[in-house]
């Protein structure tokens, strides 16, 4: 086994099938790519801009695009680069650092699904008291939360797998990913660490998924017997619920699959299963949004109608 502990590249696999249609599959993910950042930037500048929207709520949902666009901007320059290239490979230091914004991306989401979640519980179980709990001052410590804290986690797993020495520059990923950088160390024995604290990152945020659980079946009981009540959580939960969902298909397929998948799968089923949480999300949580929540709905059509009505 030969020690690559100074080694300067990685060789990202994924991308040995594509050579015969990559100018399809750039023109696919520059479009994907474009349309991610249109919808995300739609909602957030709605939001900046009116300020009947400056309420937990939209505010959360604006820390929730911002997000989006932070996680992929960690995956598609890089993945377009590739296609557009005859040599896939990606710096040591640059394989961190994507592993870093991939990992804090995904934990931030289901921490501010988290927030989100509390958020609701507070409006719809706790209305009289909702705008002293929801304050400035608590809704800023909230974002600061989903924001700083997955960071910080998912920056000690990164320093941890920095330490490893390792025996292979080949990564049998498209993307880099902590796990698929540890399981390239020389000793496994090395990696103890790295394990116990990848499992409490796990256990933290299943945590998480317990929290949001239980915040909507207060919802949901305090729902049960008031038409208004009923409404609100139609309106403004079903989109959180949805996100929720999309969110866990996308990232637990593609944990299940690093930790204890086949790996006989078509190289095309491997690389959508490793990418999908970075696809569906960022275009899908807009779109739910966009078009579920009345006030973001009516004040974009009313931008388009307008900008229509000038064009005539």
């Amino acid at each position: 086994m030969h020690n690559f502990s100074n080694l300067r590249l990685f060789f990202p696999s994924g991308l040995s099938e594509t050579m015969n249609y990559r100018v399809a599959l750039f023109s696919l993910t520059l479009l994907c790519y474009c349309f991610i950042v249109l919808v995300n930037v739609a909602l957030i500048v709605t939001i900046i801009l009116d300020k009947n929207m400056h309420e937990p709520m939209y505010i959360l949902l604006c820390t929730f695009c911002m997000n989006g666009l932070y996680g992929t901007t960690g995956f598609y320059p890089k993945i377009l680069w590739d296609l557009l290239s005859p040599v896939h490979v990606i710096s040591y230091t640059g394989c961190l650092v994507q592993a870093l914004v991939i990992h804090s991306f995904a934990c931030s989401d289901l921490s501010i699904l988290a927030v989100m979640a509390y958020d609701r519980y507070v409006a719809i179980c706790r209305p009289l008291v909702y705008h002293s709990i929801m304050s400035k001052q608590r809704l800023l410590m909230l974002v600061c939360f989903s924001w700083l804290t997955p960071f910080c986690i998912s920056a000690m797993n990164i320093i941890l797998t920095s330490r490893l020495k390792l025996c292979s520059p080949y990564i049998d990923r498209l993307i880099c990913v902590n796990w698929a950088i540890v399981k390239l160390a020389c000793f496994p024995a090395d990696t103890i660490v790295s394990n116990i604290v990848a499992y409490i990152t796990m256990i933290i945020y299943v945590f998480h998924g317990f929290f949001i659980f239980s915040s909507y079946v207060y919802v949901i009981k305090t729902c049960v017997n008031s038409l208004e009540n009923r409404a609100k959580f139609m309106q403004t939960c079903v989109p959180h619920l949805t996100s929720l969902l999309i969110f866990l298909v996308t990232i637990l397929s593609d944990i299940m699959h690093i930790r204890y998948g086949s790996t006989n799968l078509p190289q095309a089923l491997d690389n959508f299963i490793a990418i999908e949480f970075l696809v569906i999300p960022p275009i899908m949580n807009p779109l739910i949004y966009g078009f579920k929540l009345t006030k973001i709905r009516n004040r974009i059509l009313g931008g388009f109608t307008f900008k229509i009505k000038l064009l005539r």
